[in-house]
């Protein structure tokens, strides 16, 4: 690396974009719109983002969409709010990526915390299964349309395909571990751009905003110092408080957890899903994937999934509380231990990973990474489609046991087929992929129709 390459790498990046930076209310408004839109999943938040950001306003150029994105995807967490993040602290500092941020989270989170309480205190009529069996069934063609349209936007050439079904692969019949996957797809990437022999930089991509920060390793530090504070400073008043040991003890349980999410929700779900019911009774058995159905029907990140759990602790566990703020307040502190984090790994990496925009070599890294989650995503949806459409799914270990290997196949029960949620499927993905129809139209008419067919009795 050259000096005048070190000198440049921790310059403040004070060009303006060719596009015209937006007014802070302009910008408050559109990610306010796609806060409120985010249904779908990462895949969908994330296609979502990238028209509003990248096609209708222009803000970003797609290198450096991508960019962040593979970044992201390296990141522990919810990786469509890091984006967020990411791109509003890019156009506005640290206040934009706040407020991209937690506008991004703030309306599921609402929306999570009224239908958690109407969980908890109706969870036995029959029209709140009904609800979620309807919604379960459209999720899942919601999950498939997003997959489709990533891959396509993602996977340009042969490389990146033999990546994408190699990370499926290895997730759905050998079980590896998500970061393995993600860091070997990176590797791949890197080593293939050495061998063709690609330059180490490329030109300058089309400048953006400064994003206000010098790429400093003491200012880094700082602001890491800053937000790790900020992120454990309830469970220190926790501590403090009588009777708060059960919410304390969850606050540390979900501040681990978010710092080794890879894969998103339901990466940690089956996970998360046994300590709460065996280790420490919050749950019951099968609780958690009525709270993934409720995730899934709210705008924002699926890992929300994990304030649903906060609430039924909070609602069951806080003596002296009312159950239901006991809920709010569990709810709340999940949604702290959860998504502070994120906020935390932008402020203080993103300035180096911008630094990095144009090195060729771990550009292809990222790409690679982009194109590996493709093939993750395709295992979430195979993994979620099976327990929605068929009652009994078993896995089958493809080695004889005495080998200790993890590698298997899921398998359903093809008689324990459901064909209400089969119809219901098949229905959402005609209206979706066919007729176009708006997502939140299909999510509504599919929990009516999940209401009739429970009620009906069949």
């Amino acid at each position: 690396m050259s000096d005048s390459f070190r000198a440049s790498s921790w310059q403040a990046d004070d060009a303006i974009t060719a596009a015209p930076k937006p007014e802070f209310a302009e910008f408050f408004r559109v990610f306010a719109k796609i806060g409120f839109l985010s249904f779908g999943g990462p895949a969908g938040q994330i296609a979502l983002m990238h028209k509003a950001l990248v096609e209708e306003s222009a803000w970003v150029d797609e290198k450096r969409f991508l960019h962040a994105l593979s970044y992201c995807m390296l990141l522990p967490g919810p990786e469509a709010q890091q984006l967020a993040t990411y791109i509003g602290w890019m156009m506005y500092g640290v206040r934009g990526g706040i407020v991209a941020g937690l506008l991004f989270v703030l309306p599921g989170l609402a929306v999570i915390i009224a239908l958690s309480t109407a969980y908890a205190l109706y969870q036995d009529a029959q029209w709140l299964g009904g609800l979620f069996f309807g919604l379960k069934a459209a999720v899942l063609a919601i999950v498939v349309q997003a997959m489709v349209r990533l891959a396509g936007k993602t996977l340009k050439t042969r490389f990146q395909v033999i990546l994408a079904v190699c990370a499926f692969l290895a997730l759905f019949v050998f079980a590896l571990p998500f970061p393995l996957v993600v860091l070997g797809a990176g590797l791949l990437g890197y080593w293939k751009s050495r061998a063709g022999g690609a330059p180490a930089s490329m030109p300058p991509s089309m400048p953006q905003q400064a994003a206000g920060w010098h790429a400093s390793i003491g200012r880094g530090l700082v602001s890491l110092l800053f937000w790790v504070a900020v992120w454990q400073l309830p469970l220190l008043v926790l501590w403090f408080l009588s009777g708060a040991e059960g919410l304390a003890d969850m606050f540390a349980f979900f501040s681990k957890m978010a710092l080794v999410t890879f894969g998103g929700a339901y990466a940690v779900l089956a996970y998360v899903a046994q300590v709460a019911v065996e280790n420490y009774g919050w749950l019951k058995p099968g609780e958690m994937v009525d709270g993934l159905a409720l995730a899934e029907t709210t705008p924002g990140p699926l890992v929300l999934v994990l304030s649903f759990v906060g609430y039924l602790v909070g609602f069951r566990g806080v003596p002296g509380l009312d159950p239901v703020l006991g809920g709010i307040i569990g709810a709340l502190l999940t949604a702290w231990a959860t998504f502070v984090p994120s906020f935390i790994w932008i402020f203080a990496g993103a300035p180096f990973i911008e630094r990095l925009k144009d090195n060729a070599r771990i550009s292809a890294a990222l790409s690679a990474i982009t194109s590996a989650v493709v093939g993750v995503i395709g295992n979430l949806a195979l993994w979620f489609g099976l327990h929605v459409i068929f009652a009994q799914v078993t896995r089958y270990p493809l080695f004889p046991q005495g080998w200790q290997s993890g590698a298997g196949l899921w398998w359903p029960d093809f008689a324990s087929v459901n064909l209400g949620a089969l119809g219901l499927f098949a229905l959402s993905a005609f209206l979706l992929m066919r007729l176009k129809i708006g997502m939140v139209k299909v999510l509504l008419l599919c929990a009516g129709l999940g209401m009739i067919w429970r009620y009906s009795g069949i």
